[in-house]
């Protein structure tokens, strides 16, 4: 998710991942080392309300912020797809796969979530009580939710699904008026997103304090269970990020008609880069310089990888679902079908509109939707943001995965054709 590849028209945000993550760990190791001592309890009536604060200030700055990369998302991927049959091609492959991504993880994520289950203790600690278990609706509820008599109102309730709906067929409308119109609603929307994108970076810079007043709240109360949770976090949502890079693979080797070996010795060098700087757009040379090597005409690489790197993120769907999926679990909010098909159509329009953000930044965007949408409390997200750092290495391995399947796939089609 760390894709540093930011639009011309966004400001660049710099996120103190880094710090926010040793705010995580020093708050864990003061909570643990003072608990049940008078200095914790003092401690405490500063930490305890600047971490329920910073969260409040997270949540806040999520729906306009969604709304305006929504439109942004959609109505780039629809002019890419109006480049001709090479882009449309690429466009529709793209969105195959996220949609599969999503699908992926709402069946995975479950299951591995039943065959290794949170511990309680750990579960317990890490949801906090920062957030009340939240309700699923029924199907003939979620209906009428996309229908709400006041679009207004479900955005001052904090009802996703209806607003991403909303947003998304108001932009494939304004595909429809006059140009000038539309590029003055584009801007509004850009704009919109960029100052949004400006103020979630200033809460986001308050991180390490938020985060630390949260985890030395949970740890002066668990001791070191939370850190076990946030341990089983991790595997549980890279494992749903791996079933997409394999599957990127399986893809390339079918679709795309590569040789396992070759792509293995091509790729090596793509996730060296990967690895090293958890940016796509810093892997693109190096992805380039691979599908060259897999026999992908230069003109079909230096069309759609560039393509691929704005608007493709294969690891998005799958890997935000499970980072909802697990709140769930660690709320003890029920999943329906119903639930999780709403999770899916969510992450997979939001995966096309989080115009590669820093992996911070882009987590509370992407995951906080997905998780209203399906009627989970975002409260746990707050502690979850600090170990991003350490999920992105698999998000990027994948996304880059995917870029090169999808390229080869694309031109393997081109060229029958």
């Amino acid at each position: 998710m760390n894709e540093r590849t930011q639009a011309a028209t966004f400001p660049e945000i710099k996120v103190p991942a880094g710090l926010t993550f040793a705010g995580l760990v020093l708050g864990f190791a003061v909570g643990v080392a003072l608990a049940g001592t008078p200095i914790l309890e003092g401690l405490l009536r500063f930490a305890t309300p600047a971490g329920a604060l910073w969260l409040r200030a997270l949540q806040i700055t999520i729906l306009p912020l969604v709304i305006g990369l929504v439109y942004t998302g959609i109505t780039q991927t629809l002019e890419a797809a109006g480049g001709g049959a090479l882009a449309r091609r690429a466009v529709t492959t793209f969105c195959a796969i996220l949609l599969a991504s999503g699908l992926i993880s709402a069946l995975l994520v479950p299951a591995l979530l039943t065959a290794f289950p949170i511990p309680a203790r750990a579960a317990a600690a890490l949801s906090g009580g920062a957030a009340e278990a939240g309700k699923v609706p029924s199907f003939s509820e979620i209906l009428m939710a996309m229908m709400p008599d006041n679009i207004f109102a479900a955005a001052s309730n904090g009802a996703m699904l209806p607003i991403v709906l909303f947003v998304s067929v108001l932009a494939v409308a304004a595909t429809r008026v006059a140009p000038e119109p539309r590029r003055q609603m584009g801007l509004l929307f850009e704009g919109l997103a960029a100052a949004m994108m400006v103020v979630v970076g200033w809460v986001l810079m308050l991180a390490p304090i938020g985060v630390f007043g949260l985890a030395v709240t949970l740890a002066g109360a668990s001791g070191a269970d939370a850190i076990g949770a946030l341990a089983h976090y991790i595997l549980i949502v890279v494992a749903a990020g791996t079933v997409v890079l394999l599957g990127a693979l399986v893809f390339a080797v079918i679709a795309g008609k590569q040789a396992p070996a070759a792509l293995a010795r091509a790729l090596m060098p793509v996730y060296a880069v990967a690895i090293s700087t958890q940016s796509s757009l810093a892997s693109l040379p190096a992805m380039l310089s691979a599908t060259r090597r897999l026999g992908v005409r230069e003109s079909t690489a230096d069309f759609v990888l560039p393509l691929a790197v704005a608007i493709f993120r294969a690891t998005s769907p799958a890997m935000n679902m499970g980072v909802a999926i697990y709140c769930a679990y660690l709320t003890n909010t029920p999943l329906t079908a119903i639930a999780l098909a709403a999770g899916v159509l969510v992450a997979f329009l939001v995966s096309l509109s989080s115009v590669s953000l820093p992996g911070t930044l882009s987590f509370v965007v992407s995951v906080g939707p997905i998780a209203l949408a399906m009627g989970v409390p975002v409260g746990p997200l707050a502690l979850l943001v600090a170990v991003e750092v350490l999920p992105d290495i698999m998000r990027t391995l994948g996304n880059v995965t995917g870029d090169v399947a999808v390229t080869t796939a694309v031109d393997r089609r081109h060229q029958a054709d």
